[in-house]
């Protein structure tokens, strides 16, 4: 199939570009010592999670669902960490993980027994209070975070049954920005780093956009391992997404109010809602600049606000050549974050799942209907 015969509005992957990240992942792996998993919370893009079980060490998940789907997709290695478990799911994701971790020692006590009677290494999620975020509603070191236990709380007689610590300080960030966290780190937890067998530095580290310091990280991650003789973790979600996939959508019609305005057979509010929450623009594929025609994008729901670009401020696009009904429009760089969020409201159908192999042809992997909108309402 060719691209410009697909039904949409559909998620893309680009079989070669992600090939491209999972190198890079895996060289900072190897040439540092350190474990990188994908976290699913970022990524879960299920045409291509065979390769990423391949090619990765393993999955982060936020729970028992996300952990059943990296057992199911043949991840060597599971790590479960959740703000709080449920009595009725603990036995089963202390069976499938190889780390669980915990946020409260309240937690912890509560499963201990179960907890030290698995074969599951045990962590306890810490909050340095310090964080690179560009937003507060993915700083998970803000004021007032429910995410990890503070040093001032944190009861250090008490780790008896711990193997690790997990810290999560980053969104979108560099290696610098890790290297600012790692030293709040190790002032406060420094004490108990040398009866630890593992850390894990979290996500948010986007190693694979382009200026990111990759040789830093190596560094970060080889001295610290040594120093505290620790195995060390990261868990990137974007960064194996960034850049090897997009939203194609078809213009079914076009009105004027003010402005010339497509309505979209795809919505930012259903199915690109990290670009509301974030907020972000998402680039479209041959927008230019200065071009003469502009032109807004909504999606075709009841919502007002379902305006693509406006919570980001900047919902104007420009083509050199006029957009027509029936045209499709590629938003760039749309298959993480955005695609584990996406949602059925007002009955629109969820994005087609395609795959664009090495030699440029389009397979559909998966298509979404009535069923997929009745069984959850």
């Amino acid at each position: 199939m060719r691209l410009e015969d697909i039904k949409t509005p559909a998620y893309v992957c680009e079989i070669t570009k992600l090939k491209a990240n999972l190198n890079l992942l895996n060289y900072v792996a190897k040439s540092s010592g350190t474990k990188v998993l994908c976290a699913l919370k970022g990524f879960a893009f299920s045409p291509s999670m065979p390769l990423v079980a391949t090619m990765l060490d393993g999955a982060t998940c936020s729970g028992l669902i996300e952990a059943q789907y990296a057992k199911e997709h043949g991840f060597k290695e599971i790590h479960t960490y959740s703000p709080a478990f449920k009595d009725d799911e603990i036995d089963e994701v202390l069976s499938i993980s190889n780390h669980v971790v915990f946020n409260s020692f309240n937690q912890w006590r509560h499963f201990a027994t179960k907890a030290k009677n698995s074969n599951a290494s045990i962590g306890l999620r810490v909050n340095p209070n310090v964080s690179a975020s560009p937003t507060d509603m993915y700083n998970p070191c803000g004021r007032f975070s429910r995410l990890g236990i503070t040093r001032e709380n944190f009861e250090f007689d008490n780790i008896d049954g711990i193997d690790g610590l997990h810290f999560h300080a980053l969104c979108e960030e560099s290696a610098k920005s890790l290297e600012m966290v790692l030293k709040a780190f190790e002032e406060q937890f420094s004490k108990i780093l040398s009866r630890m067998k593992w850390v894990n530095f979290g996500g948010g580290h986007h190693i694979t956009k382009a200026g990111y310091d990759v040789e830093l990280l190596i560094r970060l991650i080889k001295n610290f391992s040594k120093k505290y003789n620790v195995e060390v973790y990261i868990e990137p979600g974007e960064a194996v997404g960034w850049e090897c996939g997009f939203l194609i959508a078809t213009v079914l019609d076009i009105v004027d109010n003010e402005q010339k305005i497509c309505i979209i057979d795809a919505s930012a509010e259903c199915h690109m809602p990290d670009t509301i929450l974030m907020p972000y623009r998402p680039k479209i594929r041959n927008e230019s600049q200065n071009g003469k025609f502009s032109y807004r994008f909504g999606g075709a729901t009841c919502l007002a606000g379902d305006i693509v670009g406006a919570e980001a401020g900047d919902p104007i696009y420009k083509f050199d050549n006029p957009i027509n009904i029936g045209d499709k429009i590629i938003f760039e760089d749309q298959i993480h974050y955005t695609i584990v969020k996406n949602t059925t409201f007002n009955g629109v159908k969820l994005p087609s799942l395609a795959m664009i192999d090495e030699s440029g042809d389009v397979v559909v992997w998966r298509e979404f209907g009535y069923e997929d909108y009745a069984n959850r309402n």
